[in-house]
């Protein structure tokens, strides 16, 4: 997935799981600004943009503690990581599978 310095990669699910482990390092975050505890919480897709710093928008399958989940939950997170810091930008909620993920 190869980018020029600071151009937004296309969406991708290629090497998801060290997105995942990105996302895990921020979960708790993300919990306190949505205000919800997820008991699934999966990335799926993701963009990158190669800057000093990385950015990050992942799209994340999630399903909330105690709610039944009765179609698809998805957010949106918008991350930066310098060296081992990940900081979350902001998060997007009420998204679906099919909404594209767009910077923000």
């Amino acid at each position: 997935m190869a980018t020029k310095l600071g151009e937004w990669s296309e969406t991708t699910d290629k090497g998801i799981e060290e997105i995942q482990k990105i996302c895990d390092q921020v979960k708790s975050e993300v919990e306190n600004r949505t205000n919800k505890t997820f008991v699934e919480y999966r990335a799926v897709k993701y963009r990158i943009r190669i800057r000093p710093g990385l950015n990050y928008v992942v799209k994340v399958f999630c399903v909330e503690k105690g709610m039944f989940c009765a179609g698809e939950n998805y957010i949106h997170l918008n991350l930066f990581q310098e060296k081992e810091k990940v900081v979350v930008l902001h998060v997007e909620q009420q998204k679906t599978k099919e909404d594209p993920l767009v910077p923000f």
